[in-house]
């Protein structure tokens, strides 16, 4: 793309870089603001107005009053290892909020990934819990809680993430009936519901919903708008949607609408 300067000479305006570079930001800091990247940039605010539409028209950001937050890519899975490096004091902080939901659950199931085994590390230690999970990490974290029994399910194991699938986790899952299910996914979004990359991965968390009396989900903004190939569950059949403040309070709201309590930290 060229652009005249006033002295009439065209300078190459790299408009792809600049959204890049916007994106990149984005992701790393959890939001971006206008102001603040006209500065950086140093390019006029209604530019990166311009971007943030286009970043946002192919489903990469989501725009808010001032500025946009990314949207988690969806399309594929990260492997646990990049999880545990993104965002982790918002994930944490999502976690402990998430675990303050267990009431009088006695029988928990805890979901694959990076938050669910943060959920899992910040659960109470001096009260008696059957959690049931198909992640390894989760339970390793709490193989050595001496009032917490863990019941692994067993089926193939998935290198990137950790955890077993196929009809023998679905259908060990299915023979139990768990007070509280803490749910994760690649993607939430109020018109498509929850969503993951993998049909596998979907039939375990399909069961999970099944399984579960209570439901909570908890993750990060980044999710939010995010649409992958699976649909598991809609985002009405959850009590608690847990995330952090980066997801702007209307969001919040609209979700709330559907059903589930909003809780941001």
């Amino acid at each position: 793309m060229l652009s005249r300067s006033k002295a009439g000479k065209c300078v190459t305006v790299d408009t792809d870089e600049r959204r890049r570079e916007i994106l990149e930001i984005a992701r790393r800091d959890g939001s971006v603001e206008v102001s603040a990247l006209a500065t950086k940039l140093r390019v006029a605010k209604e530019t990166v107005r311009r971007d943030l539409h286009a970043l946002e028209g192919h489903g990469l950001v989501r725009r808010t009053h001032g500025g946009a937050y990314p949207v988690e890519s969806a399309g594929f899975e990260t492997t646990l290892a990049v999880r545990t490096t993104r965002l982790v004091p918002q994930k944490s902080r999502i976690a402990a909020a998430a675990a303050d939901l267990l009431g009088d659950a006695e029988t928990v199931f805890i979901d694959e990934g990076f938050t669910p085994q943060l959920v899992a590390e910040a659960l109470p230690r001096d009260r008696q819990l059957t959690v049931v999970t198909a992640s390894l990490a989760v339970a390793t974290a709490l193989a050595e809680a001496e009032k917490i029994a863990v019941l692994l399910l067993g089926g193939r194991v998935r290198g990137s993430t950790m955890a077993t699938v196929d009809h023998w986790t679905t259908r060990m899952l299915s023979d139990f009936v768990i007070d509280l299910a803490y749910v994760g996914a690649n993607g939430i979004s109020r018109e498509y519901g929850l969503t993951t990359p993998d049909p596998a991965v979907s039939e375990v968390k399909a069961q999970a919903m099944r399984s579960a009396r209570r439901r909570v989900f908890a993750g990060i903004h980044t999710k939010f708008g995010a649409v992958s190939f699976c649909r598991f569950a809609e985002v009405a059949d959850f009590e608690s949607i847990v995330t952090d403040a980066g997801l702007p309070s209307a969001e919040a709201q609209r979700y709330s609408l559907l059903g589930p309590q909003v809780i941001r930290v």
